[in-house]
């Protein structure tokens, strides 16, 4: 982000944490106390909020009345069906309402694992007890943790079964099961549902959000095509459903456009380069054409004329939004945090922070076992999230990396944010008002952590801690902007 558009947009409040983002405010963390004590203290040990005002970043987050992604009809199977999710998008569901997932073939370290295109699925109700080696260094054939209590890939996958006299409709498809089962497939990938999902419009099984590198074979939820004329692209990215052109650079629309009409000439027009519709381009449904010039057709959405910004260093950028007037252009945005959050400032880009001005970091896991189950909920093993954040101590974790606390059962009235009862010392989640339990915020149904090592509003400490730069398992700061290393994508 550009320095002085940052202070335009931060305000005085604003400037004055930018020009003392790098002061170091030395505190002491008190030890040996009880380990709901250290929860407390966590919460509130950053000290006064030196937090920017969320209000100004109100243009990062769905507002009320705004428009959801339309999509592309497609022949369905008997009762499935499409809902809009808040995050993801349109997702198909089964006849229950319940998110539908595939589980892409990924590319490891030593190998490849995942669902083939037009095999049988690769998740059995085989319990897995061995590590696979495919996934890192470490060599095959460890054992797992708690196997007393792992779970088949079944069992946390349930296959979506194709009734008796079920036939193929458009991309579905069915594939006989190892096991003899009759399978719905899409695309020529087997169809899944998550056992995290407990009601209609859940996607907490998996993500559209781009992934690879060493991070697990995650399972993706699926869904129809947006609706974008095929100069365009619908990407996700941390605040919603961004649209790009063709080639992934995002676009852009101003302030001072009227409706289909655009207003940028001269010298506008070397920053900003209108998006040009081709002379056999159709109108349709929200995508509309107008003539910018004689002869010259320009694309807009919603209304908006469209531009690509002349200076974004890569593509789904957003810098752009920086210049005043300019913002990037959504099918569909996200819900905000609950209004107890903050958005700071760091050295790279905009993250997500406490009442206190704390980064929020997200934890993250995927086994090295050939059914590559997650490990980063309160519903699985723990052992993985103690390693990293504390060597295997729950106490050195708890104070490491405390939960931020809720102020109770709160009602936000979307999926993305919630609250959890947990015992911080196990990591589970236990009966609301246990004792010895806390109450802690969610983002998709998973606690959200702050780092003892972060002192100063707009630290970023703990980015990337774990293995493989956290990709594997680990702890990633909650990312909003990240113009640099493309964190938030």
């Amino acid at each position: 982000m550009k320095y002085d558009t940052r202070i335009r947009r931060a305000g005085l409040n604003g400037i004055f944490h930018i020009l003392k983002a790098d002061a170091r405010l030395s505190r002491r963390i008190r030890r040996n106390l009880e380990v709901v004590v250290v929860c407390l203290a966590a919460w509130t040990a950053a000290g006064p909020a030196q937090a920017q005002d969320m209000s100004q970043y109100a243009f990062l987050w769905q507002q009320a009345g705004d428009a959801v992604e339309d999509y592309v009809p497609e022949p369905m199977p008997d009762g499935f069906g499409v809902q809009i999710a808040e995050l993801e998008g349109p997702v198909f569901t089964n006849a229950d309402g319940m998110t539908l997932y595939t589980w892409p073939l990924h590319g490891l370290r030593n190998g490849d694992v995942g669902d083939r295109k037009g095999a049988p699925s690769s998740c059995t109700d085989q319990v897995q007890t061995e590590n696979s080696g495919l996934m890192s260094p470490y060599p095959p054939g460890l054992l797992l943790p708690d196997l007393e209590n792992r779970p088949a890939c079944t069992d946390v996958w349930p296959p979506v079964l194709a009734p008796e006299g079920a036939e193929p409709v458009g991309k579905w498809t069915i594939i006989e099961r190892k096991d003899g089962g009759r399978q719905w497939a899409y695309d020529g990938f087997p169809v899944y549902t998550s056992i995290l999902d407990k009601r209609p419009g859940d996607v907490y099984g998996g993500t559209k959000r781009r992934t690879g590198g060493d991070g697990p074979a995650t399972r993706k939820p699926i869904g129809p095509a947006p609706n974008v004329p095929p100069e365009f692209a619908v990407v996700q990215v941390a605040n919603g459903r961004m649209i790009t052109d063709h080639t992934g650079y995002s676009v852009y629309a101003s302030d001072a456009d009227a409706p289909n009409t655009s207003n940028c000439d001269g010298p506008c027009l070397e920053e900003w380069k209108p998006v040009l519709a081709a002379e056999t381009a159709v109108p349709s449904g929200e995508w509309s054409v107008f003539e910018r010039a004689p002869g010259v057709k320009q694309w807009a959405f919603r209304g908006e004329p469209l531009y690509t910004y002349v200076n974004d260093p890569s593509a789904r950028g957003a810098v752009g939004s920086d210049m005043p007037g300019w913002h990037n252009v959504y099918t569909q945005k996200a819900p905000a945090p609950p209004s107890e959050f903050t958005i700071q400032s760091t050295r790279t880009g905009l993250v997500l922070a406490d009442s206190r001005g704390k980064t929020v970091y997200l934890y993250r896991c995927g086994d090295d076992a050939l059914d590559q189950l997650y490990c980063d909920h309160p519903n699985t093993t723990q052992v993985y999230r103690m390693a990293v954040c504390g060597g295997g101590d729950p106490e050195v974790c708890l104070k490491t990396f405390p939960p931020v606390l809720a102020p109770g059962e709160v009602e936000t009235g979307n999926r993305l944010w919630g609250t959890k009862y947990i015992d911080p010392l196990t990591g589970h989640e236990i009966e609301f008002g246990a004792e010895g339990g806390v109450n802690v915020w969610t983002y998709r149904d998973r606690p959200i952590y702050t780092y003892a090592g972060d002192k100063t509003p707009g630290d970023i400490n703990a980015d990337n801690w774990g293995e493989f730069n956290s990709l594997r398992n680990g702890f990633k700061a909650f990312w909003l902007r990240d113009d640099f290393y493309s964190n938030n994508l």
